[in-house]
């Protein structure tokens, strides 16, 4: 939608355009031709529209970020940034000695991981979209991973289960389903 103030330039311009060719047009006047130009009924019902717009907050959901429970940040660095290959975004400490907050990612997955008590449960279970599964395999058995691939709840979905050293699972799937067709009712 246009907004008011554009709204109002392109009535000023039309009026001073009108103005040039000898043609006298009020302000009014050439309000209401703005408003019917823009598919509006007049320009009372333009600028409510707008301020209707104005005023109401734009909602917008962002991704969610999964928070995994861990214990000791040795191994939940070993399990995380070691063997699935993820990078340190960002750590935080309230101060020494202090529960370890920090953001971990790879491609565009990102983790939360922290020590801190009240913060995710462990024996969560994370799943994950993803393409190119037989490829994250092979990377992770290079690293001496030993989990398989499986089949998942549907013929058309492999799944690869870890679980990290705190009891928590990620799950990372391949589907060969079409993103348009609809996942089977279960």
């Amino acid at each position: 939608m246009t907004p008011i103030p554009d709204s109002k330039r392109m009535a000023r311009n039309l009026r001073e355009a009108l103005a040039a060719q000898s043609v006298a047009l009020t302000h009014s006047q050439a309000l209401e031709l703005t408003a019917k130009t823009l598919g509006h009924a007049d320009w009372n019902t333009l600028s409510g529209l707008e301020a209707q717009e104005a005023a109401a907050p734009a909602i917008a959901l962002r991704d969610a970020i999964p928070i995994m429970r861990i214990f000791d940040t040795p191994k939940a660095e070993d399990f995380y940034l070691r063997l699935l290959g993820f990078g340190v975004d960002w750590r935080h400490r309230f101060g020494d000695d202090f529960p370890l907050y920090m953001q971990v990612s790879r491609g565009g997955l990102r983790l939360h991981l922290s020590e801190h008590n009240g913060d995710g449960t462990p024996g969560s279970v994370v799943s994950v979209e993803m393409q190119g599964l037989d490829a994250f395999h092979a990377e992770l058995a290079s690293r001496g991973s030993r989990y398989a691939i499986e089949p998942g709840p549907t013929p058309q979905m492999r799944v690869l289960q870890l679980w990290d050293p705190f009891g928590n699972r990620l799950r990372f799937t391949e589907s060969t389903r079409p993103k348009t067709e609809p996942m089977p009712a279960t």
